[in-house]
């Protein structure tokens, strides 16, 4: 999940260069938003229970289909599980992904009147729906400052000094503690937007990176040959 680590300085990382570096990301990024397209919750809740192990461009393609007719808990039943399938089959895990979206959406139609519960306690009962998703629809939506870690989100952490532990639930209890408040609500998706194209695993393109002088693993990755 790594992706190249590199070794950094000790952890807690300096206020001041953490402050710097999500003041440059706002200003290439002001609104960065989720990748998988959606229209509602629901939609939304689906995509990202589809997008585990996967890539967001091939949810879209399969979604862009599936929301066209099945894009409310009542249709996704009517559609059933072998309805689905067809609809996801490009996607990794398509059959025990098929069997969450209908049994979730058999709950949200039973026991939540067809309106995805906007909590993370109702959301992570959901079939399919970890901690990692439940922070996706939480933070897409505004309603918590959640940041979920992703490998992405895993690898640029790391690399920047902001957490240097080794298990996601620790690197997000570890970004929550260094990460400003002020750029909590959108310190999510900046940690991906810049893991998927420009931190990238295995060859970051440091020549183009915005707080590339702000890296404390700069050097490393350019020894490794690996920079941009």
């Amino acid at each position: 999940m790594t992706g190249a680590m590199v070794p950094v300085p000790g952890w807690p990382p300096e206020e001041d260069r953490v402050e710097a570096v999500f003041e440059r990301l706002a200003r290439i990024m002001p609104e960065p938003k989720t990748e998988l397209n959606f229209s509602s919750p629901y939609t939304l809740v689906v995509a990202v229970a589809l997008s585990a192990q996967a890539t967001d461009v091939s949810v879209n393609k399969a979604t862009d289909r599936l929301f066209a007719v099945a894009d409310t808990p009542a249709k996704m039943l009517e559609l059933g599980e072998e309805g689905l399938v067809p609809f996801i089959a490009s996607i990794g895990l398509y059959r025990g992904k098929a069997r969450n979206v209908i049994a979730l959406s058999r709950i949200v139609l039973e026991q939540h009147g067809g309106q995805v519960p906007l909590n993370r306690a109702d959301l992570q009962a959901l079939p399919g729906v970890g901690r990692k998703t439940a922070s996706v629809v939480l933070n897409e939506l505004g309603i918590e400052a959640a940041i979920a870690v992703d490998t992405h989100v895993f690898r640029v952490s790391h690399r920047l000094g902001l957490a240097n532990a080794a298990t996601p639930d620790k690197v997000e209890a570890q970004l929550f503690r260094v990460v400003p408040e002020a750029w909590l609500p959108k310190a999510h998706h900046w940690l991906i937007l810049h893991g998927r194209y420009t931190c990238t695993a295995r060859k970051p393109k440091c020549s183009a990176c915005v707080i590339s002088d702000l890296c404390p693993s700069r050097a490393g990755l350019a020894a490794l040959g690996e920079a941009g």
